[in-house]
């Protein structure tokens, strides 16, 4: 119920982004904040919420989020300008970085028998599928009917219902060897993820050699080095650079960034077109999607099981073909004219994603000890949201600069369309080069060596 509170709340937005636009008076730029402010926070708070959740306790940290989340969704509907929707899904976004990966901590704990945890995990990555299908029906009805406040009011029964279901249900658990805070990483984790977003939203406006853009650009130079120098030299660091040895949990953050990525920019695109070119209202819209929605729902538990069965292989190298084949179509061969085309995209794309959810995080926490599950499984989870942030950020600027020098919209997304035609390439790429038998000796060597550190002395 976390999950879908979370992912339907993205979907549904979009169908939502012309309604607001209009109400608002946004510019394309104003639509980007208004995702890329949540998926920002949530990315900078979610390995501080992993490691939180496993020193003071899972279960009272998910329930706090799921407290936040939903009062930040009734703020959201009650916004009286763009500024205070942006301020206001940033709340949102603190309580959904207590979530999923705190929920990820818990399902790895309680499923403990690696083919018994990969089929629990793409069942509870199938609520991906169930967001992407249900959201543009949910939010084009809604914002058809009552205007697009109200997509906002559906996150308030569900989150009381998970809020009452978890104070009954789920029993409270910590790490053996929970993680000290680490402020000065968690500050240079927010300023290198918000320098690099701000710049390129702000880009096609401001220019690329503006003094906001060069001055975002030397931040996040500056954050980088930093998170370099510093996180190394600490004990116990917020990004522990160990984890990277392991060339499965490596490749689960290149993939899980590229998915996400094209996933934001390919809902953004398509919202915007069907609705402003086509001329749709957000129903249509919604049930226009559905061709997408259907494979990503019923591909995500298939995927789970092809994981515990066979490895992350097979559903890696499925989702690359079938994403970068997607974007292809709309990129080369201009599939928004014709409808047959343009539906095939669809369904490509929903089978490449609903392919691509449980091996990312199946890989991320398996090769890592049970008592750091919550900032392992926050690993994952934080590049799932930076790469929706880039993706919306990077596309919604190319999209706009080419609107600013008077192309039609079709003609401004075709760069856009490359790039996540590329991000399907990452997926099959990485997939094939991390999911070998050097890969998985690298896995061991550094579960081996994290078990070591964190056992008693």
């Amino acid at each position: 119920m976390s999950l879908l509170l979370v992912s339907l709340d993205t979907t549904v937005l979009n169908v939502a982004l012309p309604s607001m636009r209009q109400e608002l008076h946004a510019s394309v730029a104003g639509m980007q904040w208004t995702i890329d402010a949540y998926t920002l926070v949530l990315a900078s708070l979610l390995m501080l919420a992993g490691s939180t959740g496993d020193r003071i306790g899972r279960r009272k940290v998910f329930s706090t989020g799921l407290i936040v989340f939903t009062a930040g969704s009734v703020l959201c509907s009650l916004a009286p300008s763009l500024e205070w929707l942006i301020a206001f899904r940033m709340v949102q976004a603190v309580g959904g970085s207590m979530l999923n990966p705190v929920a990820m901590s818990i399902i790895t704990n309680t499923f403990t028998e690696p083919k018994e945890r990969a089929r629990a995990i793409g069942v509870w990555g199938g609520v991906v599928g169930i967001s992407m299908a249900a959201g543009p029906l949910i939010g084009g009805l809604l914002v058809d009917s009552v205007g697009w406040r109200s997509i906002f009011w559906i996150n308030l029964p569900v989150g009381l219902a998970a809020l009452v279901l978890t104070l009954r249900h789920i029993p409270e658990s910590r790490a053996g060897h929970p993680r000290r805070p680490d402020p000065v990483g968690q500050l240079l984790v927010v300023a290198l993820l918000g320098s690099v977003t701000y710049g390129i939203i702000e880009a096609p406006s401001a220019g690329w050699g503006s003094p906001t853009v060069l001055g975002c650009a030397a931040l996040a130079v500056a954050a980088l080095v930093g998170l370099l120098a510093y996180e190394p030299r600490r004990p116990e660091p917020l990004i522990d650079p160990r984890f990277f040895r392991s060339a499965p949990f490596s490749g689960a953050t290149v993939i899980a960034v590229s998915a996400f990525a094209a996933l934001s920019g390919f809902l953004f695109l398509n919202t915007l077109y069907l609705q402003e070119v086509r001329g749709l209202d957000a129903l249509d819209a919604g049930l226009y999607m559905l061709p997408m929605a259907a494979p990503a729902f019923l591909c995500a538990p298939l995927s789970g099981r092809l994981v515990g069965a066979v490895g992350p292989r097979l559903p890696l190298v499925i989702a690359g073909v079938a994403m970068g084949a997607s974007g292809l179509l709309f990129a080369a061969f201009a599939a928004e004219g014709s409808d047959p085309l343009m539906f095939a995209g669809y369904v490509l794309f929903g089978l490449g994603f609903g392919m691509v959810n449980a091996p990312i995080t199946n890989t991320a926490v398996s090769g890592m000890p049970r008592a750091q599950a919550g900032v392992a499984a926050a690993v994952a989870s934080t590049s799932r949201q930076t790469g929706g942030t880039l993706g919306v950020a990077v596309i919604g600027a190319v999209l706009a600069a080419g609107l600013s020098q008077g192309g039609g919209f079709i003609a401004a997304a075709r760069p856009a369309w490359w790039i996540i035609t590329v991000c399907g390439v990452l997926v099959l790429a990485t997939g094939l080069a991390t999911t070998g038998h050097w890969a998985r000796q690298t896995a061991t060597r550094t579960a081996g060596a994290l078990s070591e550190v964190l056992s008693p002395k």
